[in-house]
């Protein structure tokens, strides 16, 4: 169902988007705890299982970097185009998000066939979990295509005001996946092996049936004067003035949770990447909500830019800060009540160590979500306005405190010094994030498409 967001009460017409995204990547975010839960509960060794799984993430979550960073470029520069009612442009647009995209996941996955193992061994993981986290890598890399191909269809979704379509490949791909799971690991016995093909299985079916999806969703768009094509670099260069440094935003991150990675399997115990692993993707969760719920923000704002609405842009942020804030408060509560059943139950036989780490950082990084709360709501305007400069420059900082004071903190305080590098990365940048917007220069770099 495509939805103009320039009209409307912006209440009704954020919630109503909204709700659908953060309904999908919950789902998908399930599913991925799944992964690790059923490779820590079932696969003989499962601690081992879930270190490897959990050695491996970071990388993964590079990969997924440039494919998020490429839907942002995509999804804002059609936004843009539907707002202000250039079908035949738009409909460019699409064709050369889809093409540019694929050759793009083409390269990294022949880069990430090639030095995986090298990436592993730079991170330095345990020779006890090496094996199988190398397997986990390579499996994932071959589904790197698809990973593109699905964030690319999704993020046309949402700058066309559809937000519901995605949600059902979701629930259909996280239920093929813990399925693909169960099946693989106890009635195949494939181990961490089949944790991965799973996940390759359902993420690919998911990804061709969202491009047959969006191919009839193309068809139906209203039509102009304007002509339309399969390709053009002139809209390539729009497209990637925005999604170059929405990639780089999101590489930031991910570079900085793989320098953590490397600390952390520098203390060479399995245990204490074990609970890593959990409490990391228990954070992840809330984290991806609230960034779901602020990208609901991006399609508004990128849609109103393009039909000349500044007055909504204003009204819309404050609905989308308290959207984000009921969803980031209640998570924080349950984390800090129940961290420890949370943490245990990704593993069958939870050593105290485990326990330990995953809660350790859990209490010190969930009451300050507040501030990634502030953060990515202001960066959702900044972003769907392409004023990309400043968000950039805010993540960048984030990157740089987190990575300084992680080395500086692991040697002197140990685990528990080095996961305060959250709280105090998130709460400088989303000062600054929060100023960028409040000031206003940031209606001076307005992109139109």
């Amino acid at each position: 169902m495509i939805t103009d967001m320039t009209v409307g009460k912006p209440s009704r017409v954020l919630w109503k988007f909204s709700l659908p995204l953060l309904i999908s990547v919950a789902f998908q975010q399930f599913y991925s705890i799944a992964d690790s839960i059923i490779a820590g509960n079932f696969i003989a060794d499962g601690e081992n299982a879930l270190a490897a799984i959990g050695a491996s993430y970071p990388v993964t979550m590079l990969f997924m970097s440039f494919a998020v960073g490429y839907n942002s470029g995509c999804s804002v520069v059609a936004s843009n185009l539907f707002g202000s009612h250039k079908y035949g442009r738009l409909r460019t647009a699409i064709w050369t998000s889809l093409i540019s995209s694929l050759v793009l996941s083409f390269v990294l996955t022949i880069i990430g066939m090639v030095f995986s193992a090298d990436i592993a061994s730079a991170l330095n993981t345990p020779p006890e979990i090496f094996r199988d986290a190398c397997v986990y890598l390579d499996i994932y890399v071959y589904g790197v295509p698809f990973v593109f191909l699905y964030n690319v269809c999704t993020g046309i979704f949402s700058a066309l005001g559809d937000s519901r379509t995605p949600l059902y490949f979701l629930i259909g791909s996280s239920v093929a996946n813990i399925a693909l799971d169960i099946l693989f690991v106890t009635a195949f016995g494939m181990g961490v092996d089949g944790v991965a093909w799973a996940t390759f299985a359902a993420q690919g079916a998911a990804a061709v049936l969202a491009f047959i999806t969006l191919i009839t969703r193309i068809r139906k768009l209203p039509e102009d004067n304007e002509k339309s094509g399969l390709f053009a670099w002139g809209m390539l260069g729009k497209i990637s003035t925005i999604a170059v440094p929405s990639i780089l935003q999101q590489c930031f991150v991910s570079v900085g949770n793989l320098f953590i990675q490397g600390i952390v399997n520098g203390y060479n115990s399995p245990s204490v990447i074990a609970g890593y692993s959990a409490a990391i993707k228990l954070n992840t969760f809330v984290v991806t909500c609230v960034s779901t719920m602020s990208n609901g923000m991006s399609s508004f704002t990128a849609q109103n830019v393009g039909a000349g609405n500044m007055k909504r842009i204003s009204e819309g942020f404050k609905v989308s800060l308290i959207m984000s804030a009921c969803i980031a408060l209640p998570i924080t509560a349950i984390y800090l009540i129940f961290g420890e059943s949370l943490v245990g139950m990704f593993m069958d036989n939870p050593e105290a160590q485990a326990i330990a780490v995953g809660c350790g950082f859990l209490s010190i990084v969930a009451p300050f979500y507040f501030a990634v709360t502030a953060k990515l709501n202001c960066d959702a305007i900044l972003k769907g306005a392409g004023a990309v400069r400043y968000f950039v420059i805010t993540t960048f900082t984030d990157l740089i405190i987190r990575v300084v004071l992680a080395y500086a903190f692991a040697d002197t305080l140990g685990a528990e010094g080095l996961w305060w590098c959250w709280p105090i990365g998130w709460v400088v940048s989303a000062a600054m994030s929060v100023f960028f917007y409040a000031s206003g220069h940031w209606k001076k770099h307005i992109i139109h498409a």
